[in-house]
C-alpha cells in the first residue's frame, strides 16, 4: 500500500537524512531522495518545495529523535549515582553513534549556509543537554542554579573530552549502533562512572 499524507513525508525526511548523509549537501538532490524513497518527485515538491526546505526538515527531525532518545537523568534510575551515569553514558553514545557524527560534521559544513541551523544543532547537542542535567542536579542535591550549571559543564567536559572529538575527527571509529532504551551493556561507562563518583561525593 502506498504511503500518502504524514507517512509519506515522515518516510522521505528519513530516506533524506541518508542522502544528506552519504552524499553532503552539496552532491544531494532531490531526484536522488525522490527515487530512495520510491515516490514521483511531484510527490517531493508537495511535501518540500526545495532542498533546502527538505535539509531543514532532516534537521528538525534529527532533533526531535535525539532528545526523545536522551531522556532526563531521573528516567534513568532513583539512584542519584546511577541515574547520571547512565545518562551521561546514553548522551555520550549518542553523540559516538555513526550518523550523529555525520550530522555534526555536515552541520558544521554547512554553518555559512544555515547559520540559524548550526545554531540550533549546537543547542540540541549542547546547551539543551547542560540545562536537563543541571536541572537534576539543581532539584538532586539543592544547589543554586548557579552552582548547579557550573557541576553540570565539569561533568560534561570530563564525559566529552577527547572521545567525542576523537571520532568527529575520524581518529576513533564510531558507535555503530544504539540500543533503544539506554547506554548498549557493551559501551565502556568506567570513565563517566568515576567521573559521577567525584562529583557525587563533592556534592554530598
Amino acid at each position: 500500500m502506498a504511503r500518502r499524507g504524514d507517512k509519506l513525508r515522515e518516510h522521505i525526511l528519513w530516506t533524506a537524512k541518508d542522502v544528506f548523509l552519504e552524499m553532503g549537501f552539496e552532491r544531494a538532490s532531490m531526484d536522488e531522495v525522490a527515487a530512495r524513497a520510491e515516490t514521483s518527485k511531484r510527490s517531493l515538491y508537495a511535501h518540500f518545495e526545495n532542498k533546502e526546505k527538505l535539509y531543514l526538515a532532516v534537521i528538525d527531525l534529527v532533533r526531535g529523535f535525539f532528545l526523545a532518545k536522551l531522556k532526563t537523568p531521573g528516567d534513568y534510575s532513583d539512584d542519584a549515582a546511577q541515574a547520571l551515569t547512565l545518562f551521561c553514558g546514553r548522551y555520550l553514545e549518542i553523540l559516538l553513534y555513526k550518523a550523529q557524527i555525520q550530522m555534526c560534521r555536515m552541520s558544521m559544513a554547512e554553518a555559512a549556509r544555515f547559520p540559524e541551523q548550526a545554531a540550533q544543532y549546537f543547542d540540541l547537542l549542547f546547551t539543551q543537554v547542560r540545562a536537563r542535567l543541571s536541572a537534576y542536579l539543581n532539584r538532586q542535591f539543592g544547589l543554586t542554579a548557579k552552582a548547579s550549571a557550573e557541576a553540570a559543564d565539569k561533568l560534561l567536559g570530563q564525559v566529552l573530552y577527547r572521545r567525542h572529538i576523537r571520532a568527529l575527527f575520524g581518529i576513533d571509529e564510531p558507535v555503530e549502533r544504539i540500543d533503544a532504551d539506554g547506554p548498549s551493556a557493551d559501551f565502556d561507562l568506567r570513565p563517566i562512572r568515576k567521573a559521577v563518583k567525584e562529583l557525587v561525593d563533592c556534592l554530598a
